[in-house]
């Protein structure tokens, strides 16, 4: 059985639907909250892969989240051993900062609610994104953006504003900005969101179609690492 360390950075951001689909897969989810006091380990020897979920945060208020500096250690971490590595919202900025990037409170506003996936071409070329490149939507709900990717990362998604959406930041690390394992129960957590949560409530079918396939390409890098 393989195992993920999910790294979660508050209560309104679980596994969510990843969490589920992936332990009805037969994965072991090592869910690590250092917002409550768990500690985060130095190294990937005991997990197969990395994931990092959303937060309200930025990705380099390492000052007020201190977890923040560990977390990049260990994407770090999946970048130089080719572990594979997810990092959604918050996990996605975190990603990318970690690895020389850039992220910046989006100029444009805040993104919310459901938005299009606007797929680059590299994106039907990639390991993980590769089968999913096709018309879909995925829940948003971020201040921030990446606006600088790491040398050598590749574009895989424009959202409709313009801002990075998805990239491969390293040949095994991969960074979504919307939130593939959100449904109404996670939306409901969230503040401001009433409308996001009447347009999920109405799309869970469809996000459900979308993503699942995600959680399964994922899990299929992982166990062909394994």
């Amino acid at each position: 059985m393989v195992t993920l360390l999910v790294v979660q950075h508050e209560d309104e951001c679980p596994p969510g639907l990843l969490g589920r689909w992936w332990a009805d897969d037969g994965c072991r989810l090592d869910v690590r909250r250092p917002y409550a006091g768990d500690a985060l380990p130095h190294d990937l020897t005991e997990h197969d892969a990395l994931v990092v979920l959303g937060g309200h945060m930025g990705a380099d208020d390492d000052a007020t989240h201190p977890w923040l500096t560990p977390t990049k250690q260990l994407f770090r971490v999946a970048a130089g051993g080719g572990v594979p590595a997810l990092g959604v919202c918050l996990g996605h900025q975190v990603a990318a900062s970690a690895l020389g990037g850039r992220v910046t409170r989006n100029h444009a506003g805040p993104q919310t609610g459901l938005l299009r996936v606007g797929w680059e071409e590299a994106a039907g070329r990639d390991a993980l994104l590769g089968d999913l490149a096709t018309p879909r939507r995925g829940v948003h709900w971020n201040d921030d953006v990446v606006v600088e990717l790491p040398a050598g990362a590749v574009r895989l998604a424009t959202a409709p504003g313009g801002e990075v959406q998805a990239a491969r930041l390293a040949p095994s690390v991969w960074g979504v900005q919307w939130h593939p394992e959100a449904d109404v129960d996670v939306v409901a957590g969230w503040p401001g969101t009433t409308r996001a949560l009447d347009e999920v409530r109405t799309a869970g079918p469809e996000l459900v179609a979308s993503w699942r396939p995600l959680a399964a390409a994922f899990l299929a890098l992982v166990r062909a690492r394994a």
